[in-house]
């Protein structure tokens, strides 16, 4: 996407003049996955602008801003591993951004993810691949920087094709939850090859079936929220290889489980179609006793319609 990057007020708001809305602002850093606003309005884009710089939003995070171009189409994720050469395409997957139901609210850290995300055919993986993560592996080797690890790319599938939002070199959260769930143990010896330089001759099985994770965050959540809340109801839920609740933001006292966290928990199911996955993880979250935290209702609404 094209962009400018700034650190002070005006040249940023006469950009913005010039570009008009809708565009991107993002605070230049690390910001829990917080830092971006998505403004559909000039009056929403230059407020952002004041709260990062001037008003310090983001603290040092937001001392530098990027104003990006608005890309319209469907965000997915598409997570490989590099072994400094070589690259191993994990499944796709794909997040839900905003807060709340529909899609409405803040953007958050993620409310939940499914694997495998349908916007992603084969056809866009494997241009996803050769036009984007494969120069950029190539690219870093030729200047003597190779990487080996986790190169996760945010993208946005338009009609034209893929778009590079952004790179992290992470697993993506929430989509780890449902690429673990579908892959298994199986992560370590990927890892291990990755370090060693051996993903060529890395073998490795998906399983053929959707997972799919949906977060319980604390109310107020990516805004201020309270600590402490007692979550209840957990110990009656399955934990096997096709339903798990993933901790983020917990921790034990006193033989409670209190919440500690802006997103908490990750109740995670797998399924052999993605509704049969959505089904078992509702399930299991309808029988989690925390008046105190929320959770979308329609994470999978892209796929499942």
């Amino acid at each position: 996407a094209a962009y400018q990057t700034f650190s002070e007020v005006a040249p940023a708001l006469d950009y913005l003049d010039q570009q008009g809305a809708p565009i991107v602002i993002k605070a230049d850093g690390l910001a829990a996955g917080k830092g971006v606003v998505v403004a559909m309005t000039h009056a929403e884009a230059a407020a952002a602008i004041r709260d990062m710089l001037e008003d310090n939003a983001f603290g040092d995070a937001g001392a530098r801003v990027v104003i990006e171009e608005f890309l319209d189409g469907e965000e997915a994720s598409f997570i490989v591993m590099v072994d400094g050469e070589h690259v191993w395409p994990m499944a796709t997957s794909q997040d839900h951004k905003r807060a709340y139901d529909g899609d409405a609210g803040p953007n958050t850290g993620g409310m939940g993810a499914y694997s495998p995300a349908p916007v992603c055919s084969a056809e866009i993986e494997q241009q996803i691949v050769d036009r984007i993560i494969t120069p950029t592996v190539e690219g870093m080797a030729a200047e003597g920087k190779p990487f080996h690890g986790v190169l996760f790319a945010g993208l946005m599938i338009e009609e034209s094709g893929p778009r590079l939002i952004e790179f992290n070199v992470r697993f993506g959260d929430p989509e780890c939850q449902v690429l673990m769930m579908r892959l298994g143990a199986q992560a370590l010896d990927l890892m291990q090859a990755a370090a060693e330089g051996r993903l060529a001759e890395a073998q490795v099985n998906w399983a053929n079936d959707h997972a799919i994770t949906v977060v319980m965050a604390a109310n107020g959540y990516p805004g201020s929220y309270e600590k402490g809340t007692e979550i209840k109801g957990l110990e009656n839920l399955p934990e096997d290889s096709s339903n798990m609740v993933f901790h983020a933001g917990t921790k034990a006292a006193q033989g409670q489980t209190l919440a500690v966290g802006g997103r908490v928990l990750n109740v995670t199911a797998r399924g052999s179609s993605l509704q049969e996955a959505r089904d078992r993880a509702y399930e299991m979250l309808d029988q989690i006793e925390w008046p105190e935290g929320f959770f979308r209702r329609d994470i999978g609404w892209r796929a499942l319609g």
